[in-house]
């Protein structure tokens, strides 16, 4: 349980009860769920339902469940309407399955319903399915809030079948996410930061990002090549693990930093606000590296490796047309006055951000990859 008052000199970890990865994973739901409550209520992303719908009645015919299908915005009004449901139908379990959406939907469901929470992601395009926090926002995508499951999911199903059908930008803008989490923690750690817990890392943490980190390098190509195929090869799973379990689990044990600060100011210019979340962490991640005056040798290289699998290298590569000055400093400004919850440390100011990015811009490689 998360616990604001706690003392800091007392470290913890959290993590979900179980996690469960492989082909056809999903075919354990029902059971899994027996074990937790009598009846789940399934917060299903639309799109997702549309294509799941029969499969999911076959696996939990004759056990009583409920299933809500969810698609928008993750805003208050939605999630009280789920709560109702919950509360409606009687159940005493709530099961997010989909994107990060529908994730959110269900984690701020089983908040408000005061029920337990069971994570299935049907894409490994971020690592929300682990952790104990959701964003909530207005209509227009402007985030209102904050908040935080009482404990971690009991459960976390990952059918990486249904991931190897993705499109592969999902799992790529996972990519980008996930590589952020060893920098980003470190940092964290460095300048005395908190993890979602409240308190300084365990080094088993940082043992999970620097893991994540170097899965990603050594799978993500191959990974790369096996998306959008339906039939998982180890690379893939070896990077749907990276991407949801060993990011989680980092993120959440160490801290986040700049990548994931500067993305509140990315968010708000046109032509690249659109690009998925994981696409302005990857260009946060290379910002923070140029912020703490890495090597241009170090910084090159995963400049190449972002280019040997299509991930963003540039704010032009984000979508953005021209590089004004007046832009960069309202993305430097935006970025500094908005931390995502306590765990969130920016320790450089707009100035210093101003210039990372310049400095990244500078940077020449071969736009043909």
């Amino acid at each position: 349980m998360i616990d604001p008052g706690a003392d800091p000199n007392v470290r913890v970890f959290g993590s979900p009860h179980r996690y469960y990865q492989g082909p056809d994973a999903l075919n354990r739901l029902p059971a899994l769920c027996a074990g937790i409550g009598s009846k789940p209520l399934l917060v299903v992303d639309a799109g997702v339902l549309a294509l799941l719908e029969g499969r999911l009645e076959k696996l939990f015919a004759g056990r009583a469940h409920g299933i809500a299908s969810f698609q928008g915005e993750v805003t208050i009004n939605a999630i009280d309407a789920l709560a109702k449901k919950a509360g409606t139908e009687r159940c005493d379990l709530i099961v997010g399955m989909g994107g990060g959406k529908a994730l959110d939907a269900g984690k701020g469901c089983a908040i408000r319903a005061r029920l337990r929470f069971v994570s299935v992601p049907t894409v490994a395009s971020n690592d929300s399915p682990t952790a104990t926090a959701l964003a909530i926002y207005d209509d227009r995508h402007r985030i209102v809030a904050v908040e935080s499951l009482d404990r971690n999911p009991e459960a976390v199903v990952v059918d990486t079948r249904l991931i190897a059908a993705a499109p592969p930008r999902f799992l790529l803008a996972g990519m980008g996410d996930a590589i952020a989490k060893k920098f980003e923690g470190e940092a964290s750690q460095r300048h005395g930061g908190r993890n979602a817990h409240h308190s300084h890392a365990l080094r088993t943490a940082g043992y999970i990002a620097d893991g994540c980190y170097r899965t990603i390098r050594e799978f993500g190509i191959a990974a790369m090549a096996a998306a959008g195929v339906s039939v998982p090869n180890e690379a893939l799973e070896a990077v749907v693990e990276a991407n949801i379990l060993m990011a989680g689990l980092g993120f959440e044990n160490m801290g986040l930093g700049i990548a994931h600060g500067l993305a509140r100011g990315l968010v708000r210019v046109p032509g690249i606000s659109d690009a998925p979340h994981g696409f302005h962490i990857a260009y946060g991640t290379l910002v923070l590296l140029a912020a703490e005056g890495r090597p241009d040798a170090f910084i090159q290289d995963l400049l190449d490796f972002y280019g040997a699998v299509g991930l963003p290298r540039s704010l032009a590569e984000l979508g953005m047309t021209g590089i004004d000055p007046d832009v960069l400093r309202g993305i430097a400004t935006s970025s500094v006055i908005a931390p995502e919850g306590a765990y969130l440390l920016m320790p450089v100011g707009a100035d210093a951000l101003v210039a990372a990015m310049e400095d990244i811009e500078r940077f020449q490689f071969d736009r043909s990859q």
